[in-house]
């Protein structure tokens, strides 16, 4: 399975576990936008069964509850919901 990848400026390694269907994930895609991050992000929700299963086990190492939006940076930073003051924090 592939992560879409968005271009911008390189702040590390970004990736985004994201729901289609969310609005919340889509501001957190609007505000990475906005900064100018390049990232990589997957649509859970438009995976298939085993794909979904698979990255949620890798997306609950990070976030136990397993919700959405979570935002990995450079394999060791995990902000999990739409936390914009956190992302411009650390992406901005």
């Amino acid at each position: 399975m592939k992560a879409n990848h968005v271009e911008g400026q390189n702040k590390g390694k970004v990736m985004l576990y994201a729901l289609s269907t969310c609005g919340w994930c889509k501001k957190t895609k609007a505000l990475l936008k906005q900064l100018n991050v390049s990232y990589d992000y997957i649509d859970v929700d438009l995976l298939d069964e085993k794909e979904k299963d698979e990255i949620m086990q890798a997306l609950r190492k990070w976030n136990p509850r397993g919700s959405f939006p979570t935002i990995v940076i450079n394999n060791d930073l995990c902000i999990a919901g739409y936390e914009d003051a956190k992302i411009i924090k650390e992406l901005g």
